[in-house]
């Protein structure tokens, strides 16, 4: 990892980083540095999506966006360290510029990330849990993290990949996935868009959402979820088939679903709810 630039904010140090991945990529990150001694717990910030392929490490930081988006600054805040990094085709990782103006190709730049590697017998998702991955790796070589208490959380496009990823790498603590525990299943019926990264062939054939999250046991999961939020819709039922997994560990109150009223979008009551929960996921209350 390289350090850009620093920036001291209230409660943490703001720092712009870039590291290179397994495949070779450069990738743009925010790591935000907590005022108080180590070792602290740490978390990667996947960041959303809402067509907005200018905003993704930005919106994490508080800079660009939503506000209720901003984990990075409350988490650090809270004494842990975060790292936020851009997904491929996000802001300064799109082809053709950088930077945090939308251009009129990036729906294109996105989707040429899933077809090129479709061609090639590839998937996009394996490149985000690649890339995932190589973020987690990042997190716990920091010299003031215990790799003992390091998670994941993300909504939305972020929530997908945290889904993914919780299941697949052991070194993830704990994980919080926002407005985005929908089965494939319900998502056919309903007709709702599939997500570029979670076009994987073959893989309804097999396995479906609830499987990911059976496979995060007996590690604290917290599903967060909307009443009319297309994008996790059937968040209970899910929770519902893998209870039986987290009960036979003796953990059945690790897996955890906060199901709201309303829609796709976070608010005050939703990000404050996440927040609180990773803290206490991570085991410290520093404020």
């Amino acid at each position: 990892m390289r350090i850009l630039d620093t920036a001291k904010r209230d409660g943490f140090d703001l720092k712009r980083v870039e590291y290179i991945v397994s495949d070779g990529d450069l990738v743009p990150a925010y790591l935000f540095e907590p005022h108080c001694p180590g070792p602290c717990p740490g978390v990667a910030v996947y960041h959303q999506h809402g067509s907005e392929w200018h905003l993704g490490k930005s919106e994490v930081a508080g800079i660009e966006g939503s506000a209720w988006q901003a984990f990075g600054p409350e988490l650090a805040r809270r004494g842990m360290v975060v790292i936020a990094p851009d997904a491929i085709a996000f802001e300064d990782r799109r082809h053709n510029v950088t930077g945090t103006e939308p251009h009129e190709d990036d729906w294109l730049q996105h989707y040429n990330q899933l077809a090129y590697r479709l061609l090639q017998g590839d998937t996009l998702m394996r490149k985000v849990l690649s890339d995932a991955a190589d973020a987690l790796s990042v997190l716990v070589a920091h010299e003031r993290v215990d790799d003992q208490r390091v998670g994941v959380l993300g909504h939305s496009f972020g929530g997908n990949t945290v889904l993914f990823h919780a299941a697949v790498d052991d070194r993830v603590r704990f994980a919080a996935a926002s407005g985005a525990a929908c089965s494939f299943r319900t998502k056919i019926e309903q007709r709702t868009g599939i997500e570029m990264s979670e076009v994987i062939p073959g893989f309804l054939t097999r396995f479906d959402i609830e499987d990911l999250v059976k496979a995060m046991a007996p590690r604290p999961v917290l599903l967060v979820s909307g009443t009319e939020d297309k994008y996790s819709l059937d968040a209970p039922a899910i929770v519902g088939a893998a209870a039986e997994t987290f009960r036979s560990y003796g953990v059945e109150s690790a897996l955890r679903n906060l199901h709201y009223p309303g829609g796709h979008e976070l608010g005050q009551v939703r990000f404050d709810a996440i927040v609180e929960w990773t803290v206490v996921a991570a085991g410290t209350t520093t404020r």
